[in-house]
């Protein structure tokens, strides 16, 4: 029997660290929206994982060495469902990418300790949003560490390619590569309601003009 087949019967991991998602609307609100928007800007791209309060285990057998980002991006690794993201069943790839969306109920050491999680094990680019005002932190993999990024007004992410702005409440101030800014997902629904709207009205237009719109 191999080693990993017997850590794994030994070690249980949960798939739930017992804390809630968000404390607030405007926190879930922001998760929901930059996890969503991500997915649609990978969409097309079958081998980036995005996920949302994912426990993610960078260590085979520790269950205690866990952290369930607000929202990850894990270039490398095949879209589809699970209960957790344990690393060594993920070609050892980390995430590369991580989330946190700061809310009344964090600490400031809780958020240290977060960022010293994600320094030791492997992501990236490490981004903090504050609701409240707005504003953003992040942090990039420089000669092996996290380091602070300076200035967060138009900083472009190096693996994303998503722009950050300052946002407003749940409005998080993220642009698509190609300008277009990240929607929640009322604004997405009534955007394709009202494209759905304009097909209408235009397809009545060419039936009155004697032209089928399903010929074109």
């Amino acid at each position: 029997m191999s080693t990993a087949v017997q850590t794994e019967r030994k070690v249980f991991y949960p798939d739930s660290d017992g804390q809630p998602m968000a404390d607030n609307t405007i926190q879930f609100e922001c998760i929901v929206t930059i996890k969503g928007n991500l997915e649609l800007l990978f969409a097309d791209h079958p081998d980036v994982f995005v996920a949302g309060d994912l426990l993610w285990y960078p260590v085979e057998g520790n269950a205690e060495i866990r952290q369930a980002p607000d929202v990850m991006v894990a270039f490398g690794r095949p879209k589809g469902h699970r209960r957790s993201y344990k690393q060594w069943e993920e070609g050892n790839i980390p995430p590369q990418v991580v989330f946190e969306v700061w809310s009344p109920g964090n600490r400031v050491s809780q958020m240290l300790d977060k960022l010293a999680f994600y320094d030791r094990y492997g992501v990236e680019e490490y981004y903090l949003y504050y609701p409240e005002s707005g504003e953003w932190d992040g942090w990039t993999r420089q000669e092996g560490r996290l380091t602070p990024i300076s200035q967060m007004e138009g900083w472009r992410s190096p693996r994303l390619g998503i722009r950050f702005e300052k946002g407003k409440d749940a409005e998080v101030g993220l642009f698509y590569p190609d300008g277009r800014k990240f929607l929640s997902f009322l604004e997405l629904g009534q955007l394709a309601e009202a494209e759905r709207q304009r097909a209408e009205r235009l397809a009545a237009k060419l039936r009155e003009m004697g032209i089928d719109p399903n010929q074109i």
